[in-house]
């Protein structure tokens, strides 16, 4: 697929936004994250930040985006639809906390954040759905890729909250579980490769046309004399040497490098921690970026055999 950069910027910041949430929700209320008014705020206003600035930018990337509100009555069949639905739904916990976080509200900070990390959860699991469902597309139809998303949200989130928690001294926690989210990440993504580049493809031009009875088949003539949106769209291609180096600014700088640099923040503390947990927090969004960026890149539709194209993807 060509990589739009709206949808790499939506699925990233969206994800870090919702990751954020997420863990606030869960360990403030457990005292594992700093309990100031400023603190919360800070926390809670970027990650609703990033949650609407990424949604934003996946509006931009439809081509009639004032229909996108249409969307949302497609939940019964759709995962971008329940994947809106969830995002709208989130908002609302997500601001109640917001508001209890600044006045110290506790007995609402505690149920809307639970049910703000819930929905985080929900809405991230959706997102990654949209991309598992589709059968054509064999990198995206794999077990690994939803579980994915949600591993990579509650990476970044949690690597955010290590570098605001760092400057009020109290990061333990968020970077202890950003640095062991963060090797997970790096064994998924090895995990994920290595199953793809070894799998068969589902789909031949045989099979595609249904024609394989008859014998091998082959392209004579090309569908078009020059190129076209599908061409663009669903048969994209990247070098091999581009992709192996993408897959190692992912893997090690987004995922290994962070994982060790929080790792080593938890012992040394101080000013020190909090260096080591920006660096950690800029890398691991860097790597993303780049993860999500080809993801799309390496994804063929089936689509691509009318074009003979042997083996997409």
């Amino acid at each position: 697929m060509n990589p739009a950069p709206t949808i790499v910027f939506f699925t990233v910041a969206s994800g870090a936004g919702y990751g954020l949430l997420f863990w606030v929700g869960l360990l403030r209320p457990l005292g594992l994250v700093p309990g100031s008014a400023g603190f919360g705020a800070l926390s809670v206003g970027i990650a609703l930040v990033l949650i609407m600035v990424g949604l934003l930018s996946s509006t931009a990337h439809l081509g009639r985006p004032e229909r996108a509100w249409r969307a949302l009555s497609q939940w019964r069949s759709s995962w971008l639809s329940r994947e809106g639905v969830a995002a709208v739904l989130t908002f609302a916990p997500a601001g109640l906390l917001f508001i209890a976080v600044i006045g110290h509200v506790e007995w609402l900070a505690l149920p809307a954040g639970l049910l703000g990390a819930a929905g985080a959860a929900i809405t991230v699991w959706c997102t990654g759905m949209i991309y598992a469902s589709l059968k054509p597309i064999r990198q995206w139809h794999h077990p690994l890729v939803a579980p994915g998303y949600m591993l990579f949200g509650a990476f970044s989130g949690a690597a955010l909250l290590a570098m605001l928690a760092a400057f009020w001294g109290q990061a333990a926690m968020p970077a202890a579980i950003a640095a062991v989210l963060g090797a997970a990440g790096f064994v998924l993504k090895q995990a994920y490769w290595s199953s793809v580049d070894a799998a068969p493809p589902v789909a031949t031009m045989e099979s595609a046309t249904g024609l394989g009875s008859i014998g091998k088949v082959r392209v004579l003539d090309p569908p078009h004399t020059e190129t076209n949106y599908l061409l663009r769209e669903m048969a994209f291609r990247i070098g091999r040497v581009h992709a192996a180096r993408l897959r190692r600014i992912a893997s090690i700088g987004g995922f290994a490098v962070p994982a060790v640099l929080l790792a080593v923040a938890l012992v040394t503390g101080g000013a020190l921690a909090g260096v080591l947990a920006v660096l950690a927090a800029a890398l691991a969004t860097l790597g993303l970026l780049a993860e999500r960026w080809l993801m799309f890149a390496e994804a063929t539709h089936t689509v691509a055999l009318y074009y003979g194209m042997e083996s997409p993807g």
